[in-house]
């Protein structure tokens, strides 16, 4: 459905305070009179000596880096036609609200009030100094072409007019993936281009560069077909002049492959799509209304693979798939242009990754349909947030091969990890555990197999290489259920217990050697065998399998109690705890014991103290830990904060080299400069906590949840912690990406206790 917009609401959203839709914000600190003379005079003389001596450190020591200025002179802004620079101002903001949320990118919006094309090329180039890229944007042509030549020959620093570039990006996408659908090759393909302005020069020279043949290709623009008898040989028009004798678009549609609109709406009519080659493509660019409406031509033509610019239809060619991450791999490498090589990679990327399963998280955005690749599905969707990993790499990689960059990235996967945190999204943790569970795949068994959830990320899991998913439940079930989401788990095992009678009866005679003075008979023991997660756990411990994921459709105390009866606890430990991280914009932390323990005493929050100690070391992180109440240091009285002061004196003089201190209040605890200012005793002074000990799973798991839901938090877990072997229990209703979190946790979990065994 189309979204409404009405104008009293988009005035009422740009003029709301504060008007306008992007402000500047200081990177720095500026409390002090020192913070002041640091920032200006007279500690900022500093920095422009160094500059003075090489201009080079201006990437160094300002913000030029990572600043692109989008510049126009508002002559042809989205359908309104030349409108003057003022009224382009809302457009120019909107892009810089794009660079930012997608890539990170800071923006200033710059419109000039210059419509000579050579003055404002001057004006253009004197800002060099000022800026790391220059997005062009909402220039008319013929102008603009000459614009952006003349500025990318005369500046060292990427210059790209978007509304060209952007749109053939894009479109080169779908089109290498559309050619997939249809079965036919570019070299071979009969392209019809309806437009002869700045996007359909710009897209035609890009299908020409994928190996379009020129022969191959009519343009039209308003008076009708480019032909090379009746056009100027001198105009930019006259690369694509054609030595046919036709003059209209119904002439030149005729045995067409691909119709490419970049003109206005309905020109083309249904009768021409009809007179196209089988299986046509049709890119209807025009907006906000394409140049045949979308359910008109699939009224017309069962097989024909369509786009638009819209967003209310199948595969919209939207620029924001591209300009901000070309920019920030353009920006990543100092590049001194943005060239073919880097837009073809941009291209090549896109497409590729559109061939990749879909994340949830997107699939939840765009209504929970599904989302797979396909006729429909031509170019990923703009809230995919892969799109910064995949294309900024790829367009910083080529920018690196044709001699472009001035700088050059050797760790390509700390590369991801940095574009991930420019955009908030702080995955380091879990690009580390993915990296690790990939150098050692396990064999995961997956209890509920029968749930779409479970078998899209037991693909996941194959696609990212981490391990060897087994698959427990109902084979025809199962088997439909791949089917029925397209996916690609044929030579993955499914084992039904209930046709495993063997199995069954030698894991019953173990069950029953355990527990068989805990209240099991022989008969329970071979009845709790059609239980998948007795069966999935025996599994673990006899071998077949080294981990086992379990919980996304039962209680948790029903999922972790036969992984208690099989496996048991670690050996020396006296009880297992439930952890979650929890990660934002401000960092990572471990919330200990969410899960299990519902009110320990004061012993027992030690021993969960240790072990959240000893899996946040596991994560790579150092644990600062705080065990919380609602009292500071003896501030309020209470059993809370009797409990967790004990707990924190046994703490100290067991865990003497830990970094450790209680009873504290939450943002106390994650207040550095708060912490210091009033409680400078503390052992936690300069630090700020990043393992969160609560008193009972009550205020645990409440804290996480409010945490989610309404803090922005991404959470992974539970992880359960002192397991004697690797299992872990899922929260009801995780979402696909969540499982896959999880069961790379359970692999470097599996990986450690094999370590363990060899040792």
């Amino acid at each position: 459905m189309a979204i409404k917009i009405r104008k009293e609401d988009a005035l009422e959203y740009h003029s709301s305070s504060p008007a306008g839709k992007i402000e500047i914000r200081p990177t720095k600190m500026m409390s002090s009179q020192v913070d002041l003379a640091l920032a200006y005079s007279p500690g900022v003389a500093e920095p422009c000596k160094e500059i003075a001596k090489n201009k080079e450190d201006v990437y160094k020591y300002t913000a030029k880096g990572n600043l692109v200025g989008v510049i126009s002179n508002g002559t042809a802004v989205l359908g309104l036609g030349n409108i003057g620079p003022e009224a382009s101002k809302p457009v120019m903001e909107g892009k810089g609200v794009l660079f930012k949320k997608f890539a990170g990118i800071d923006v200033f919006d710059i419109e000039v009030d210059e419509e000579d094309p050579d003055k404002f090329i001057q004006i253009v180039k004197a800002l060099e100094p000022t800026f790391g890229g220059i997005n062009l944007e909402d220039i008319k042509a013929p102008e603009s072409f000459k614009i952006e030549r003349v500025l990318r020959e005369q500046m060292k620093i990427p210059v790209m007019h978007d509304d060209q570039h952007g749109t053939a990006i894009i479109s080169s996408a779908a089109l290498l993936n559309a050619l997939i659908v249809v079965g036919k090759k570019i070299e071979e393909l009969k392209i019809v281009v309806n437009g002869a302005g700045g996007a359909a020069m710009a897209c035609t020279d890009l299908y020409v560069g994928l190996g379009a043949r020129k022969e191959n290709i009519v343009m039209l623009d308003s008076k009708g077909v480019l032909r090379k008898d009746k056009i100027d040989p001198e105009s930019m028009k006259a690369r694509y002049a054609t030595d046919k004798k036709i003059d209209t678009l119904d002439e030149a549609i005729v045995g067409a492959d691909m119709f490419l609109g970049l003109s206005t709406a309905d020109v083309f009519t249904p009768d021409m799509l009809k007179k196209m080659a089988n299986k046509p493509i049709v890119f209807a660019l025009a907006n906000p209304d394409p140049e045949i409406p979308y359910q008109l031509a699939m009224d017309t033509r069962d097989d024909v693979v369509m786009a638009t610019g819209r967003s209310d239809h199948p595969n919209q060619v939207n620029n924001v798939l591209g300009f901000p991450y070309i920019f920030r791999g353009a920006l990543d490498v100092r590049a001194t242009a943005i060239n073919e090589e880097m837009k073809l990679a941009a291209v090549k990327a896109l497409a590729e990754l559109t061939k990749e399963a879909v994340p949830e998280m997107v699939i939840k955005a765009y209504g929970n349909k599904p989302i797979t690749f396909g006729s429909d599905y031509l170019i990923p969707k703009p809230l995919d947030p892969r799109l910064i990993t995949t294309i900024s790499p790829a367009v910083a990689k080529a920018a690196m091969d044709s001699g472009v960059a001035r700088v050059k990235i050797d760790d390509w996967e700390a590369y991801k990890v940095e574009l991930q945190s420019r955009i908030g999204i702080d995955n380091r943790l879990m690009a580390r555990v993915i990296a690790r569970a990939r150098r050692a795949p396990k064999r995961v068994v997956f209890a509920e197999a029968d749930h779409p959830k479970i078998l899209k990320a037991a693909q996941m899991v194959i696609d990212e290489g981490i391990g060897y998913p087994i698959l427990l439940g109902n084979k025809a079930r199962i088997e439909a259920l791949v089917l029925e989401n397209k996916l690609d788990l044929r030579d993955t095992p499914i084992i039904d217990p209930y046709h495993e009678a063997d199995t069954r009866h030698e894991y019953a005679a173990m069950l029953f050697e355990k527990r068989k003075r805990k209240g099991i008979t022989m008969v329970n023991a071979r009845q709790l065998m059609y239980d998948r997660n007795y069966y999935g756990a025996m599994m673990v411990e006899t071998g077949a399998a080294d981990a086992l994921i379990s919980g996304l459709t039962n209680d948790y105390p029903k999922t972790i109690l036969p992984a208690l009866h099989i496996l048991g606890v670690e050996e020396g430990i006296n009880r297992v705890a439930g952890m979650y991280i929890i990660s934002n914009a401000k960092g990572t932390y471990f919330f200990a014991d969410t899960t299990v323990n519902l009110n320990p005493t004061a012993e027992e929050l030690v021993e969960i103290v240790g072990l959240a100690a000893r899996a946040v070391k596991y994560f790579d992180y150092e644990p600062k830990v705080a065990v919380l109440s609602y009292s500071n240091f003896g501030s309020s009285r209470g059993g809370v904060p009797e409990k967790t002061r004990k707990a924190v004196e046994l703490a100290k003089k067991k865990y003497p080299d830990l970094i450790i201190d209680g009873e504290l209040q939450a943002n106390v605890a994650l207040n550095a400069e708060l912490l210091s200012e009033v409680y400078p005793f503390s052992s936690l002074n300069g630090h700020s906590a990043n393992t969160l000990i609560f008193p009972d799973l009550a205020s645990g798991n409440i804290a996480y949840k409010l945490l989610m839901e309404l803090g922005g938090a991404e959470a992974i877990g539970p992880i359960l912690v002192g397991m004697n072997k690797a299992v872990h229990v899922l929260q009801v209703g995780s979402s696909i990406r969540e499982i896959f979190n999880m069961v790379a946790i359970a692999v470097i979990d599996a990986q450690s206790q094999s370590a363990k065994a060899q040792q």
